[in-house]
């Protein structure tokens, strides 16, 4: 029996599942441990609560995860205050590491600890009732603020710019907790500036979710033609290719339409660079004051795939910042690590130490490639790391391990969420939905769903 952990609960560690268990090796188990007592990762903390049609892949991660083959170990840490590495390497003939990028990245420009500036992530997990969520009080980010900037040109820059102007009618048929809908439905954000250092031919965003924009009611999209023409490849796309060719098409669209006057208003701006976070007038600098304005420096191309900065500013009025300029992979406890890239060392997802494979130890998805790609681009990434265990798994299981690996962390003091611990929080939830008239309504504390998991059928 080939007895597999694999941590991390997202789609790089199911899908990592699903190819260990589609195998055809006959003797296989499968432990899916992750740090949340909810399974999915970034699909359920993620992805924007109004994109139904996305989170609706839950359904194919729910099926590996219910196979008899597969136990989902909730709560479970791994590493400081937790299981350490060299723990479960004695319990499992292998581990495999999925654990994503754990962090963003910063702006390293002044003013950036100003009350009201924030990372797109801690809005996400906000509104995506992450029990890590760190706001200030249920209003937190939006509470007396009706300017804000977006920095960054990506799907999550495009995701907290849409759900910034949404409305309560839109974000009530949605999971979002209760506290963050009754605070985005009484917002009164009615600018939203959303900015790239770059042009738009050099945008992460996708098409799909940049025509989601025009859509939004009651909401102007507006872009300078100006700052497009600045894009060398702007006057001729046909040589991008087809997903920058459309991002360019849309907005080549929008900056031929006269605004409508409507109450809100999206600004798309690119080629600026921001070079500092500005107070309020008379608020003081640093962590004390609030932010009031975005100051950036405009930039141009350098013809070299990049951009040049021009000496000249222009400040854009803020109460939020919310920056979305990528994430970026943290060390694990007990594995290498490489500092450059934010990513553990691997041969074809064998973990290397020094130079050489640690035999059964592996990884898979952001930690092993870094911050790349769409959910599906997990799928091959889990494919091949699980190839290469495949290979090993001969000299892998005549090492002598646990045939109990959770009776062996029970011992250690462990209390891990089991399947039917999620299924119950799963109850409490669509419970929770219907007593505020609502459907599916997330729980948004660690001890309302450890509460909640503690409801299970046997209990």
């Amino acid at each position: 029996m080939l007895h597999v952990a694999v941590v991390g609960s997202g789609p790089s560690g199911v899908y990592t599942a699903q190819s260990l268990v589609q195998s055809g090796l006959p003797d296989i188990r499968v432990d899916v441990l992750d740090r949340l007592p909810c399974p999915y990762g970034l699909v359920r903390y993620g992805v924007a609560p109004d994109h139904e049609k996305i989170k609706s892949l839950q359904n194919n991660l729910r099926a590996v995860l219910e196979d008899e083959r597969v136990r989902f170990l909730g709560g479970v840490q791994v590493g400081p205050g937790g299981v350490p590495a060299a723990r479960l390497h004695e319990l499992y003939h292998a581990v495999v590491y999925c654990v994503g990028a754990a962090t963003d990245r910063h702006l390293s420009v002044p003013g950036e600890e100003l009350s009201g500036s924030w990372s797109a992530t801690e809005f996400v997990s906000w509104y995506s009732a992450h029990p890590d969520s760190v706001a200030d009080g249920a209003a937190g980010f939006v509470d007396g603020t009706r300017s804000a900037v977006v920095i960054g040109v990506g799907n999550v820059a495009v995701d907290v710019t849409r759900i910034l102007a949404r409305g309560a009618a839109e974000l009530s048929p949605t999971d979002m907790p209760q506290a963050a809908l009754t605070a985005l439905a009484a917002s009164r954000v009615t600018e939203i500036s959303m900015v790239g250092r770059r042009g738009p031919s050099q945008a992460r965003f996708t098409t799909k979710e940049l025509r989601e924009l025009g859509g939004l009611p009651d909401t102007d999209v507006v872009v300078d033609p100006e700052e497009l023409a600045l894009d060398p490849q702007y006057v001729d796309p046909s040589a991008l290719p087809a997903a920058q060719r459309r991002n360019v098409e849309v907005l080549r669209g929008w900056a031929a339409t006269p605004a409508r006057g409507l109450p809100r208003r999206i600004r798309l701006r690119f080629f600026l660079r921001p070079v500092a976070l500005l107070p309020r007038v008379g608020e003081p600098d640093g962590a004390g004051g609030r932010v009031g304005a975005v100051r950036f420096e405009r930039t141009v191309p350098d013809g070299q795939g990049g951009v040049t900065g021009t000496g000249r500013h222009e400040d854009i009025a803020a109460e939020l910042v919310l920056r979305s300029v990528g994430y970026r992979g943290v060390p694990l406890e007990g594995l290498p690590f490489d500092a450059e890239h934010g990513t553990v060392p691997h041969l074809a997802g064998r973990v290397l130490r020094d130079g050489a494979v640690a035999p059964g130890e592996y990884v898979a998805g952001w930690i092993k490639r870094g911050p790349t790609g769409v959910i599906g681009t997990n799928r091959p990434c889990a494919k091949e790391t699980v190839t290469s265990l495949l290979e090993d798994a001969p000299d892998l299981v005549r090492r002598e391990v646990s045939d109990d690996p959770l009776a062996a962390l029970r011992a250690d003091g462990l209390a891990p969420v089991e399947w039917a611990g999620w299924e119950a929080i799963e109850r409490a939830e669509a419970e929770l939905g219907a007593s505020l008239g609502r459907r599916v309504v997330k729980l948004p504390d660690w001890a309302s769903l450890m509460t909640a998991a503690a409801r299970t059928t046997t209990s």
